[in-house]
């Protein structure tokens, strides 16, 4: 009875020193009070055994052979008690074990303070659940009064939360120490054989396209560039993109011990109802992942209003880049990041899906929401080219992103939003190309080009449809959706060329469409020309620049060898209306008619003002058309060689009936000026842009 007492004295003790301990401490450690208060409960229950084993002894009586300590490998001894004044949790050695040994973790240096594994620690953790989940489905028994299963379920559930508060740290750790960097040479390295790997229009040879002095017109842009083929990583694990003309894509994600080791722990978690808590901490890290990966590509956050606002060329840039992202972002990270998913969830099919749902939904709704400020903002001509890019870019992915994002609601609508932009980029593009046309027909500046070459206009609208040719796919597919395409292109083209349209493509039709507006324009400015010889020039120079143009590219499998046939043949129209326009007064001079009777009997004063007249108009074209501009040789030879056909053998012939009537006498030289060889020499300097003189010249003696 003396050790009862003098035990009850011990413990009194004890507990006056753990309330004065408590009173005095400012910064009591949550963690320390529970390992504390659970080693007084072990405590008090071996002084509680002893007491009954010794009291029972001096009666005579035999030891319970429910009584026993059980030693953990930390060596704490947790004891056990009678069934009827202690909880199950008393009596069972392998949660005593495994709440001690969660209840030691040290948070602060990510171990155990022990000679204890983190093999050890799971194992815990899974005893752990395995009790909550046991005493989940068994009835509840009374022992005076209270729940024996009520508390040592709470015992569990606080040990639980704690475990799964250090493995959602630990999760974390582990998530962030062994993410491989993603820099600018992995990320475009990635790409560009990616890119190796697949066909795109590139819009290269934009650059082409030459400013235009018009608003309405806008400038050419820049040719695209490219990124060198330079890729470092940090670890072997390949995570593998779609297959691609027979080969893949890799990009290293994350160490794969690492993975082993995260899907440990996130199974776990799942196991114990902490799912929620397990996805928001992945995928807050990821996110952050992506954010730096976005940072990479060089895709800034922009909302609608500040796209709207930015600059052509600095929108340009951001064009491109967008179009690199997208590509980057899907079939490569997105790609990776679900096979990342799978691994480590791949014991919850909702937990992985809603997992990489919040990961990956923040940056492509980025990427989706740069795409729709350029589909709906202020159109202009130089933005078709980069939006159908875009639109091609976008058109590529949707396929896989629909694969990556099939199961969720969330998922469908992430779809349904890049299907959204895809559509509002295509309206886009039609629109601009629309308002292209209505350009070209209504440009309206009213300078004439200098010495009737070929105008700014032309080049630009060629060049500009010559580069539209290669995304046919693509515009034949937004076009086949109007409804007004064949009204719109048949009441523009003529009845000629109506007659190919039944087999001609969208994209045929508009182009032909396009042109007819250039020509009816080009005809308009001609008529700025005072010159009637020179509206013809500038006319020749235009249309067959056009022709070449067709000619030389994938226009001419558009328009056909009939239509190119039919404007060579109206250049040789224009020719014959030339020479009529320009040399026809000097033909004149060079008629029987007025001179009065036949070459015996010519009146001299009438010849002398016919050479007279001749050699200055000759002179006269000589000055004006060396000025004018031939740029092809072919049509600048085809002209020289029309002009000497119709000249020189009517000024052989009048020299040969009439010149003997002048060559006698005085002066002959002030009226005979040339000879024809002399007048051959001088047409071939017509048409090269200098202009001449030949006032001062007089014919050489023979």
């Amino acid at each position: 009875m003396a050790g009862t007492v003098d035990g009850e004295q011990k413990v009194l003790a004890a507990a006056q020193q753990i309330v004065k301990s408590l009173n005095s401490s400012k910064n009591v450690n949550t963690d320390d009070m529970i390992l504390l208060f659970s080693t007084i409960d072990t405590r008090l229950s071996n002084f509680s055994d002893l007491m009954l084993t010794s009291s029972t002894a001096s009666a005579g009586a035999p030891v319970s052979s429910s009584s026993f300590v059980f030693s953990s490998p930390s060596g704490v001894g947790f004891g056990a008690v009678d069934d009827s004044s202690s909880s199950r949790a008393s009596m069972d050695p392998r949660f005593q074990a495994a709440e001690q040994l969660i209840l030691r973790w040290d948070s602060n240096g990510g171990g155990l303070d022990g000679d204890f594994s983190n093999e050890d620690y799971l194992a815990a953790v899974d005893e752990i659940i395995q009790l909550t989940e046991d005493l989940s489905v068994e009835p509840s028994s009374s022992v005076d009064g209270g729940t024996v299963e009520g508390d040592v379920m709470d015992r569990a559930e606080n040990a639980l939360q704690l475990a799964m508060s250090r493995l959602e740290d630990e999760f974390r750790h582990i998530l962030i120490r062994n993410t491989a960097p993603l820099d600018p040479d992995r990320l475009h390295g990635s790409m560009i054989r990616l890119s190796s790997l697949s066909t795109s229009n590139s819009g290269e040879g934009i650059s082409e396209i030459p400013d235009f002095d018009s608003a309405t017109m806008g400038s050419g842009t820049t040719s695209f560039g490219d990124h060198d083929d330079t890729s470092s990583g940090r670890y072997n694990r390949h995570l593998r993109g779609p297959s691609i003309s027979g080969d893949e894509v890799a990009l290293d994600l994350i160490h794969p011990d690492a993975i082993l080791e995260l899907k440990e722990i996130a199974d776990r978690m799942i196991r114990a109802g902490y799912e929620k808590e397990c996805c928001q901490v992945y995928s807050s890290v990821r996110r952050d992942v992506f954010d730096e990966c976005m940072s990479i590509l060089g895709v800034e956050k922009f909302s609608i209003e500040e796209v709207q606002r930015i600059e052509w060329k600095s929108l340009d840039e951001k064009m491109k880049k967008w179009i690199t992202a997208v590509k980057i972002v899907v079939r490569i990270l997105l790609t990776a990041e679900k096979s990342l998913c799978e691994e480590i969830f791949a014991g919850s099919d909702l937990i992985k899906e809603v997992c990489f749902i919040e990961t990956a939904k923040g940056c492509v709704m980025q990427l989706l929401n740069f795409g729709e400020a350029v589909a709906i903002a202020k159109r202009s001509s130089e933005k078709l080219f980069r939006i159908l890019d875009m639109y091609d870019a976008l058109s590529n992915v949707l396929p896989d992103l629909q694969g990556l994002f099939n199961d969720e609601e969330a998922g469908e609508m992430i779809c349904s939003e890049a299907k959204g932009v895809l559509d509002g980029l295509g309206v886009a593009a039609i629109g601009t190309l629309v308002e292209f046309e209505s350009a070209v027909q209504g440009e309206t500046s009213r300078r004439p080009i200098q010495n009737g070459e070929i105008h700014p206009l032309t080049r630009y609208v060629m060049n500009y449809v010559k580069l539209l040719v290669d995304y046919s796919g693509t515009l034949n597919v937004l076009l086949e959706n109007m409804k007004e395409t064949s009204e719109t292109e048949n009441s523009k083209v003529n009845e000629r060329d109506n007659t190919e349209l039944e087999s001609s493509s969208p994209v045929a039709l508009r182009m032909l469409s396009l042109i007819k507006s250039l020509e009816s324009n080009l005809e308009e400015k001609s008529r700025m020309y005072e010159d009637g010889g020179l509206q013809y020039v500038f006319l020749m120079n235009n249309i067959l620049y056009i022709v070449q143009k067709i000619k030389d590219s994938e226009l001419r499998n558009l328009l056909g060898d009939n239509w190119i046939r039919r404007r060579r043949g109206q250049i040789r129209q224009y020719a014959t209306s030339y020479l009529r326009a320009s040399w026809s007064k000097v033909l004149s001079c060079l008629k029987d008619e007025g001179i009065g009777g036949g070459s015996s009997n010519a009146s001299k004063v009438v010849l002398k003002d016919r050479f007279k007249n001749f050699n200055a108009c000759f002179e006269d074209i000589y000055r004006i058309q060396t000025a004018w501009k031939v740029p092809d040789a072919q049509l600048r030879d085809e002209l020289r060689i029309s002009i000497s056909e119709k000249l020189i053998p009517a000024y052989r012939s009048f020299m040969g009936r009439f010149g003997s009537h002048l060559e006698s006498g005085r002066n002959a030289g002030k009226y005979i000026k040339y000879t024809s060889e002399d007048l051959e020499n001088y047409l071939s300097h017509l048409f090269e842009g200098v202009p001449l003189i030949l006032h001062h010249l007089r014919r050489k003696s023979s």
